[in-house]
């Protein structure tokens, strides 16, 4: 009785909207349209009866779901013609797809009808297959309409405009190129914003703008936040989610959220509070589950795109910003997964902040999610406004699709200029016909450049005008707003200058402790050492030829562990390019800070080996058999890999590319170990200031006169090997430390004049 009496009301319900949309203005319709569009809203309508009659929404496969939206279209048409049972058919299966535009030739129903429509459509979907993934329970949810949305505390609303955006390059010297003709449009808050086009139609440029990331060349026009221009103050209020994801590959996602709230929070905050702010960024982003996996990377196992993605997400949430910018957030990811994310931004928007993302063609049920919609094409506005509108404003302009489709392939095919299986406007067609005409051309086709020339026409003459003084109404704001914006104008860092070095110290160990003690690493080092061993095994300097052997063998030591750390270190700085780029973008900590912990940080990674390496060389040779010896040798190698250290990290500071900065590394240190005393001895004046800039010229020395100087005797005073005096050492000890430093110094320097522009 109960299953009856609802079916009974859902009926009623079907007609009193099938009456409406009759009331709407649709009489003027012929019979046979008039006929389709009702059976096509009873169509929809009466899907929603069956799937209640069920007892809810469940999984089915689309073609199923297809075949009972024709079994029920005709069982309703009662004897119509094959023409109307065909039309409604395609239009049934559309809505079991979806969309939500009818054919050429049916009038479009007024907007309140269209929003219900796309209210249907958006709680009918159907998930498809959904790829395996930590967390799928998310998508079982998702599918039911019962995953948990993201509750974000009440943040400062930012209401979004920009009137007339012009941007061209190539200014010095070179033809100026356009890359934004003239883009106008706006975002609330609560609202997500698609910018929407084919590649190079500028999607990216217009979200570099809008989000202040653009410094070097100031666009045309306007682009304001709540009514006031782009301050540095507003940094604080934005986040930015690169198309790449730029995150250390040897953390867990719970260290990588972690540090993030540790180093962008406010210093009001304490400790716990940001670990606890993170755990429950984790939650809302369904990373639990994954929370101590890698996050991996190329040749590291690690968590999925989709969660990658999400953890890239929660690194800007976790500041609550007022606009979120995202730049294509669901490339390379299934469509099950593009949703996930999609519905984590729309929940993120519906809590008061303002999201503006750009997507390349998004599946139809992202489509359903966005509230508007900014179309690009070369640069130019092709529509701006609801993203539910576009298809009812193409329709207008004589553009509609002939077949089934998804609205943003049939989009981004009119974006490209691409009119096939799309209805041609009968402007458009008049004045194909008539340049064909004069050149005697048969069955001429629009160009894609035609098709673009009367997109941007139509958009101009018939909508810019409209949106524009929608623009142009002043943002409706709270009061505090001001207030806020006035507390940001001090620049205030999140934590102070030894909290920063001390979170990114415990973050760069972490991370580099896979690198330093890698197998690899370990069996280079080990095996080298057993050889040295073997071919110097229990050597004697009782002699001068047996010294001069163990004068080869310090100075293969000194060129080694020259040779060793320099190579390491030049990749430091151009592999953490992006991610300083990005960190450095938000101002997340000073460069000094970042410094600091990044060459202090490899400091007690860099002992370990070379101690175990001294320890097997140095009793297999039997060197100097003394305590003070073994430990002065072993105090000049660290100076010596700290110096070579310094020496990359000068080097690839400078060039910031991998491969420049091996080939000149390359150069140096064969510059450095031919001068460094052991091959030739008389080297001409002009050229031998090349030797005290060299750390293995001052290695060498230093163990040799640790290895062969007879402490307290004066005897020894005039005793040289290869032309080296035995003393004390102090002045190779001195020249060492002034390398140790002043390489760091010209490092810093460098990276302080580099221009970290950001990987977008």
């Amino acid at each position: 009785m109960e299953m009856q009496m609802e079916e009974t009301t859902l009926r009623s319900e079907r007609s009193e909207d099938i009456a409406s949309y009759k009331d709407a203005g649709l009489e003027s319709a012929s019979g046979s349209s008039r006929k389709s569009v009702e059976l096509d809203m009873a169509t929809i309508l009466g899907r929603k009866v069956s799937i209640s009659r069920r007892g809810g929404l469940r999984s089915k496969s689309r073609s199923a779901q297809i075949r009972g939206d024709i079994d029920e279209v005709i069982n309703g048409v009662n004897g119509s013609s094959i023409e109307d049972v065909g039309a409604t058919v395609s239009r049934a299966s559309s809505a079991s797809l979806g969309l939500s535009f009818c054919l050429s030739g049916i009038a479009m129903p007024p907007d309140n009808i269209l929003s219900d429509i796309g209210r249907l459509n958006r709680s009918d979907y159907v998930q498809e297959e959904v790829t395996e993934e930590t967390g799928s329970d998310w998508e079982k949810d998702l599918e039911s309409g019962n995953h948990n949305k993201i509750k974000s505390e009440p943040t400062y609303p930012i209401s979004l405009k920009f009137t007339d955006v012009k941007y061209q390059v190539g200014k010095n010297g070179g033809e100026e190129k356009y890359i934004l003709h003239g883009v106008t449009g706006s975002a609330q808050p609560g609202e997500v914003l698609a910018l929407m086009g084919p590649s190079g139609g500028g999607k990216t440029t217009l979200l570099n703008l809008l989000s202040g990331r653009v410094e070097k060349i100031v666009p045309r026009g306007t682009i304001t936040y709540n009514d006031l221009p782009y301050s540095k103050s507003l940094k604080r209020r934005i986040g930015f989610v690169l198309q790449d994801d730029i995150v250390f590959s040897h953390l867990t996602v719970k260290e990588t959220l972690t540090y993030a709230a540790l180093l962008r929070l406010p210093r009001t905050l304490s400790k716990q509070q940001k670990e606890e702010r993170a755990m429950d960024v984790i939650m809302k982003l369904g990373l639990e589950r994954c929370q101590d996996t890698l996050i991996g990377g190329a040749f590291t196992r690690g968590i999925s795109g989709g969660e990658r993605k999400r953890v890239c997400i929660g690194n800007e949430i976790l500041l609550n910003p007022s606009l979120l910018f995202l730049d294509e957030p669901t490339s390379g990811l299934d469509s099950t997964t593009a949703l996930r994310i999609i519905q984590i931004l729309h929940d993120i928007a519906e809590a008061g902040k303002t999201v503006v993302i750009t997507i390349h063609q998004p599946s139809s049920r992202l489509f359903h999610k966005f509230d508007k919609l900014i179309l690009l094409g070369k640069g130019s506005l092709l529509y701006s406004g609801k993203a539910l509108e576009a298809m009812v404003y193409f329709n207008s302009i004589g553009c509609s699709p002939l077949i089934a489709m998804n609205p943003a392939e049939f989009l981004i095919d009119l974006a490209n200029g691409n009119i096939n299986d799309k209805s041609i406007p009968s402007e458009l067609e008049d004045k194909v016909l008539l340049e064909s005409s004069r050149v005697e051309i048969v069955d001429a086709k629009p160009s894609p450049s035609d098709v673009h020339e009367y997109l941007v026409e139509a958009y101009e003459t018939r909508v810019a005008d409209c949106e524009k003084k929608k623009v142009l109404k002043p943002a409706q704001t709270d009061d505090d707003w001001n207030n806020s914006h006035a507390v940001l104008r001090s620049r205030e860092w999140r934590a102070s200058w030894w909290q920063q070095f001390t979170i990114l110290f415990c973050r760069s160990l972490k991370q580099r402790r896979h690198d330093h003690l890698s197998w690899m690493r370990v069996t280079q080092v080990l095996s080298t050492a057993i050889i040295l061993g073997l071919l110097w095994w229990h050597s004697d300097n009782s002699s001068t030829k047996e010294v001069q052997d163990q004068a080869g063998l310090l100075f293969f030591i000194a060129v080694f562990w020259g040779f060793f750390p320099v190579f390491t270190a030049i990749f430091t700085f151009p592999q953490e390019r992006a991610m300083l780029a990005k960190e450095r973008a938000v101002d997340t900590y000073k460069l000094s800070a970042y410094f600091m912990a990044r060459i202090t940080s490899d400091l007690p990674l860099d002992m370990i080996l070379p101690v175990i390496f001294l320890l097997i060389v140095y009793f297999m040779v039997g060197l100097k058999a003394s305590t003070s010896a073994f430990f002065l040798s072993m105090i000049t190698l660290f100076l010596s890999i700290v110096a070579a250290q310094g020496l990359g990290l000068v080097i690839g500071a400078s060039l910031m590319d991998a491969k420049k900065a091996t080939t000149l590394a390359s150069v140096v240190v064969m510059t450095f170990m031919l001068a460094g005393g052991f091959f030739v001895q008389n080297v001409p004046s002009f050229i031998s200031w090349i030797r005290y800039i060299s750390f293995n010229y001052h290695t060498y020395r230093l163990l040799l006169k640790i290895q062969y100087s007879c402490s307290g005797s004066n005897s020894c005073k005039s005793f040289s090997i290869k032309g080296i005096t035995l003393d004390s050492g102090g002045r190779e000890a001195c020249a060492m430390i002034a390398m140790v430093f002043g390489y760091r110094f010209l490092a810093y320097i460098s990276l302080r004049r580099m221009k970290l522009t950001s990987v977008t």
